[in-house]
């Protein structure tokens, strides 16, 4: 009873902030079902990823910005970035600049939330941990995602611009992925920068959420040429 206790509120944050996107989307919801794909794939992702993270560090070894950024930022964000851009970004799923941020913080969620799980099981830790955790790790994996779907909307949106958005997507979160790994393993001096860059990163998510939900639906050429030529 305790365990399954541990595990469900290990589960609970990501499912919890996945639900919070989800359901501030201001025009129309994307199919369940098809968040719920990506929630899994985010899920299966893990395993794979840390069978390569355990490569990289075997091979180049541990330093901690080198893991920060070339380790843990880099390879998460990568094949997170790979499945919402070969299954939804280029299948057209993508109809309003917000349904990226959708399902791009899916994928983030169902890794960060697998991630958790496997925490829990490991190290069976106590409930301030979990929050901690909560917090930390799992909003911070959310907010990652939103970040890459909000440049993947833009990367719709203005169609001339979309090789720089489309980089954007992938080098956006794993500037801050890094980031953030690296103030948690630089040393205790430096995790006091934990709360105000949490807290910045919060504010560019959220206003990033809000700019995509201004525009209902994606523009048509002439819209875009237009859009373009404004240089918005």
């Amino acid at each position: 009873m305790v365990a399954l206790s541990l595990l469900t509120a290990a589960a609970a944050p990501g499912v919890a902030l996945l639900m919070y996107f989800y359901l501030k989307d201001r025009y129309e919801f994307e199919p369940i079902g098809s968040v719920a794909k990506m929630f899994v794939l985010g899920i299966l992702i893990v395993f794979p990823t840390m069978v390569l993270q355990r490569g990289f560090v075997l091979g180049f070894g541990d330093n901690p910005f080198f893991f920060s950024f070339g380790v843990s930022a880099s390879i998460e964000e990568f094949i997170k970035w790979f499945l919402v851009y070969y299954l939804i970004y280029r299948n057209m799923t993508i109809k309003h600049s917000y349904d990226a941020i959708v399902y791009a913080t899916s994928v983030s969620l169902g890794f960060a939330t697998m991630e958790n799980v496997l925490y829990t099981l490991y190290y069976q830790p106590n409930i301030s941990a979990l929050i901690s955790r909560a917090l930390l790790p799992v909003s911070g994996h959310a907010l990652f995602g939103v970040v890459m779907g909000y440049y993947f909307g833009r990367a719709k949106y203005v169609w001339t611009k979309e090789r720089k958005y489309i980089a954007y997507s992938l080098w956006m979160p794993i500037l801050w992925h890094g980031a953030f790994d690296y103030i948690l393993l630089a040393g205790k001096q430096w995790l006091w920068l934990i709360f105000p860059f949490m807290a910045l990163l919060w504010a560019k998510s959220l206003l990033s959420v809000n700019r995509a939900n201004q525009s209902p639906n994606l523009p048509t050429q002439k819209e875009q040429i237009k859009i373009s030529t404004n240089g918005q």
